[in-house]
């Protein structure tokens, strides 16, 4: 049985662990005949700590994985697949109202440097945490700490647990998310080629 090692661009457990659920739901369908490692590398997103916008969250995600892909590059590692995550914040405006949302979001690239993204759906940022974040620019992990009182919540279950009574926790959401990145590698003849896009 062959292995197949795949690069997070984190050493956050919470990431590790969503990419471990993800890939336990999803491993026989992308390699049937192979066993899988994750190897966590602490890479730089180059975009703010909460990224206050979708494309800044999506590119976030996608310099991880390209950081990644440069490095297994440089050093020949041999990982197969890079995968970046990112959390961040949408804002809509919906008339006169200030709707912002708190996303997840997945890019995944294998070493011929096709790439695709992966969302997690999107919870309601209450206006407590919106003002705070956006209005007076307090990061969300210390944001949330402070609105449920609590210190670490970025390390456990997440702004998404506090949000959702822990239905869907911050590893939920990336679990998720990177299930979907990973999609068209691993459902490959539902995509067509028209579809596939590359980093760069």
């Amino acid at each position: 049985m062959g292995k197949i090692i795949i690069a997070v661009g984190s050493v956050r457990l919470v990431k590790m662990n969503a990419v471990s659920a993800a890939l336990r739901s999803f491993g026989s369908f992308l390699n049937a005949s192979s066993e899988f490692e994750i190897e966590g590398i602490d890479v730089p997103s180059g975009v703010r700590h909460t990224p206050l916008t979708r494309e800044d969250t999506m590119t976030g995600a996608r310099q991880r994985a390209e950081a990644l892909l440069n490095m297994a590059r440089e050093k020949n590692a041999p990982w197969e697949y890079f995968v970046g995550l990112e959390g961040g914040l949408e804002v809509v405006h919906d008339g006169s109202a200030r709707l912002v949302f708190l996303e997840n979001w997945a890019y995944v690239a294998d070493r011929s440097r096709l790439g695709f993204f992966g969302q997690s759906g999107a919870v309601p940022l209450p206006d407590t945490l919106v003002r705070s974040v956006l209005d007076q620019g307090v990061e969300l992990s210390e944001a949330i700490d402070a609105f449920a009182g609590s210190h670490g919540i970025r390390d456990a279950q997440g702004a998404w647990g506090i949000l959702t009574h822990n239905l869907i926790t911050r590893q939920d959401a990336f679990q998720a998310a990177v299930i979907n990145a990973f999609a068209p590698f691993f459902n490959s003849e539902i995509y067509s080629q028209h579809c596939k896009r590359g980093i760069g």
